[in-house]
């Protein structure tokens, strides 16, 4: 217990010196999809910063690019960011999904390529798996990667990438093999910086912009960009989908850490005591902060065993699905209380925190079909979970 408290006053000094409280506020809410990346000078460093001292990847071993903290130290670490508004910019996809799927199936040559920059905030990744013909049958890919002997040329097309236009690299699935179906995927990291790619992004109903579809045409990917061997890509391809589901669970618990009671109280009638007036309302709302603490302290747990046992387990799916559920049942609440003011678009009369939760409503849409539709987690809850059904 003593050296914890020795680590948490080297926390909390090492904020101090390196945190400036004016970045406080300017993350970005959408979690893992990554915008434009802020190059303003202030959030420079603080990246910087971070990166060298390993805590944008608190538990990653040192060689790769991370602190080596304990799955305690870790959260000592993120309890005192919390407290102090500061919040961790490198992130994203990449460093969720691909980077634990790449320390458990990687060579030690490609951990040592890839997982520093990733760790410093200095390269950026996406993912390579849905195509038109292949969404919730993801092993129906066809984008084809032909072997050249020391490499692949891949021709083909993969759509909802998030942040693709702003990716570094794709990290995916490619068919190697058009005779069988699972057997002829492999897993592939393309550089999306070549001849050969475009990229095309995707407008959403919120007016975002955060997918892309991508056109692959005679793209040359290196043997050594290969991970695993060459058609076992579905085996590693669903272990990363773990990883992307617990990651979603995991940053839905995060994003509703505000409560929902005080952002209510700006718009809604105030008892004397400081209760929402409207009865039937504050049970909703009472009903749904309960339901956050339950969930928030069951990801605490997963995420802990996760640590443990070294990934996640199909437990991720459950997680998921009721993620999923609480973020649409909470900006539906928010919009609700907000009235009028809640249907703002743009223009004036309406603040930026309340145009901001209008287009997080309707991004809130998605978040059931995104990562695996409720129905295909539904289903791996069934075999994985419950043992109800036999599975390949």
């Amino acid at each position: 217990m003593a050296d914890q408290e020795t680590f948490r006053t080297e926390v909390r000094d090492w904020l101090a010196d390196n945190f400036d409280p004016a970045l406080k506020g300017r993350h970005n809410p959408m979690g893992m999809v990554d915008g434009p990346t802020d190059m303003s000078p202030d959030m420079v460093k603080w990246r910087k910063a971070l990166g060298e001292r390993g805590f944008g990847t608190p538990t990653w071993p040192k060689e790769y690019g991370g602190a080596g903290l304990s799955s305690k130290e870790a959260a000592i670490l993120e309890d005192e960011m919390r407290k102090i508004g500061a919040y961790n910019p490198i992130g994203g996809l990449a460093v969720g999904m691909f980077a634990p799927t790449l320390m458990e199936y990687g060579t030690e040559e490609q951990k040592r390529k890839w997982l520093p920059p990733l760790s410093d905030g200095s390269l950026r990744g996406c993912q390579g798996y849905s195509e038109p013909g292949a969404g919730s049958d993801l092993a129906n890919v066809q984008s084809f990667a032909e072997d050249k002997g020391d490499h692949y040329v891949i021709n083909g097309q993969k759509t909802w990438q998030s942040g693709g236009q702003w990716a570094d690299f794709c990290f995916g699935l490619f068919r190697t093999d058009k005779s069988t179906k699972h057997d002829g995927i492999t897993f592939l990291i393309v550089d999306m910086d070549q001849p050969g790619v475009e990229r095309r992004p995707i407008k959403m109903i919120s007016g975002l912009s955060p997918f892309c579809e991508t056109f692959f045409t005679d793209v040359k990917v290196p043997k050594e960009n290969r991970v695993g061997e060459e058609g076992k890509g579905w085996t590693i391809g669903k272990r990363l989908l773990q990883f992307e589901r617990a990651g979603i669970g995991g940053g839905g618990a995060r994003a509703m850490m505000r409560s929902l009671a005080d952002h209510a109280k700006q718009y809604v009638e105030v008892t004397d005591d400081g209760e929402i007036a409207d009865r039937e309302l504050r049970l909703k709302v009472i009903k749904h902060e309960m339901s956050v603490r339950n969930f928030m302290g069951t990801v605490g747990r997963a995420q802990r065993e996760a640590r443990e046992q070294g990934g996640p387990s199909a437990t991720s799916s459950v997680l998921k699905n009721v993620g999923a559920r609480l973020a649409q049942e909470r900006t539906d609440l928010m919009v609700e209380v907000m009235g009028m003011q809640g249907l703002g678009w743009e223009g004036e009369g309406f603040n930026e925190e309340e145009l901001k939760t209008t287009r997080t409503w309707l991004w809130n849409r998605a978040v059931t079909i995104y990562g695996g539709s409720t129905e295909i987690q539904n289903n791996i809850i069934s075999k994985r979970v419950l043992g109800m059904l036999d599975h390949q």
